[in-house]
């Protein structure tokens, strides 16, 4: 906090397309989706117009013993394009709080059908939000230390970030789940990308075994689509890049373009059919948020799958993530660039202070974060992982645009740092 109150924050006053626009009115490329989650830009006509269009009807209305008719059109198309099997839909407001949801699912409906359980698998290095469950699963030191006394035990598998490592973390989970067996409840990755790890991508075909794995062991997959969904990695889910159809999938970020505070967990059928009785039964899901379902936010997610399909954007996505491929290559030769990583709109560039040594950076010069200083000069607005530099543009920036990013990282990098 000291270095914030040190410091003179830039104040967005304002946007248009793929800019923001500060208080004395200059401009940037937003680079990182404002936080991964802006899919077509900003100050869209057709999803500005939506909301406008819902204002005039009804702003909020609970769906705490009513129905929404947005959240029922939403939960509709929805269901139309998310993996087969997934469906039913439970909305609420957040990634940590869509994951929650499916963590809280998962152990009730083995609560139910009369095998509790208790106990889940996470992934090293994985990030799930920072709510307590979310925490537990997706355990990051860096931010979540000085909550570990609060987090329930949790079985945390090798990050599979090479072929022999997918190797090794499939073994250590075929030996883990047949020695807990009928204990596991769930086992929770983010499929193909760890996000806040640094754009870890998995090997080729590891989501897949993962999936078997659990079926061979009887338990339950959940997918953590929250920054992955929405055509980030190049399909509209991470899942459908090896055909997998997880048992509980979350969302957000993207699910209204980027515009409003939304998510959704989505669930297979038999799933919900362990939570049907009558209410003495006790199999009640009990959870639930104020603004679930909020018809403004529904309106705009609509209007935003309404582009995808008119602009063809996930296929779009694909082809210009090969595009940029090509640029970040030139980026690839600089002393200080040691990985690029990269899957769609999803990329990762780790600097080190000595290449051919991999020596990193001392922490305390916090050298990410002032790389991107520097680019706000270059009219370039970057978020850093540590020293890890994300680019996570809107899906809908053209490659002129991506260019520019690429350009003001190489002057960037290429300077002294």
């Amino acid at each position: 906090m000291s270095l914030w109150l040190e410091s003179d924050p830039l104040v967005i006053v304002a946007a248009e397309g793929m800019h923001l626009i500060d208080s004395d009115g200059n401009r940037y490329l937003d680079g990182v989706s404002s936080l991964w989650c802006n899919v077509h830009g900003h100050r869209v006509p057709e999803i500005d117009q939506a909301i406008r269009d819902q204002l005039d009807r009804v702003a909020h209305t609970t769906m705490l013993g009513l129905a929404s008719e947005p959240a029922i059109h939403l939960a509709e198309r929805l269901i139309r394009i998310v993996p087969p099997g997934l469906t039913k839909v439970f909305y609420s407001d957040a990634g940590a709080t869509a994951t929650e949801i499916a963590f809280k699912l998962a152990a009730q409906y083995w609560f139910n059908i009369g095998q509790p359980r208790s106990q889940f698998v996470g992934f090293a290095e994985a990030y799930h939000g920072d709510t307590v469950g979310a925490m537990s699963i997706g355990r990051t030191p860096a931010f979540h230390r000085p909550y570990f006394p609060m987090l329930f035990p949790v079985h945390f598998a090798p990050t599979p970030r090479t072929e022999a490592g997918a190797r090794e973390c499939l073994s250590w989970l075929d030996e883990l789940l047949t020695r807990e067996h009928g204990k596991i409840a769930a086992v929770c990755i983010e499929p193909i990308v760890q996000g806040a790890a640094g754009m870890l991508v998995q090997p080729p075909g590891f989501l897949r075994r993962l999936r078997e794995l659990t079926q061979k062991h009887d338990t339950l997959l959940i997918a953590d689509e929250v920054a992955t969904g929405f055509g980030r990695t190049g399909k509209m889910f991470a899942c459908e890049h090896e055909d997998v159809s997880p048992d509980l999938m979350c969302v957000a970020k993207g699910i209204t373009g980027g515009y409003l505070p939304l998510a959704a967990t989505f669930a297979m059928q038999k799933i919900f059919d362990a939570f049907l009785g009558a209410p003495s039964e006790g199999k009640t899901f009990f959870h639930g948020h104020t603004y679930t379902g909020n018809p403004l936010a529904c309106a705009a997610a609509l209007a935003s799958l309404d582009l995808f399909e008119k602009n063809n954007l996930v296929e779009r996505v694909a082809t210009k993530a090969q595009q940029l491929s090509q640029l970040l290559k030139k980026l690839e030769k600089l002393p200080n660039v040691l990985e690029i990583r990269q899957k769609g709109f999803m990329i990762g560039i780790e600097l080190v202070a000595e290449k051919n040594s991999q020596t990193r950076f001392d922490p305390k010069l916090r050298t990410g974060a002032q790389v991107c200083q520097a680019l706000r000069k270059h009219g370039v607005i970057l978020r850093p992982l540590g020293d890890v530099v994300v680019i996570m543009p809107p899906l809908a920036m053209d490659i002129d645009d991506l260019a520019r990013i690429i350009d003001a990282l190489e002057a960037v990098l290429g300077q002294a740092i």
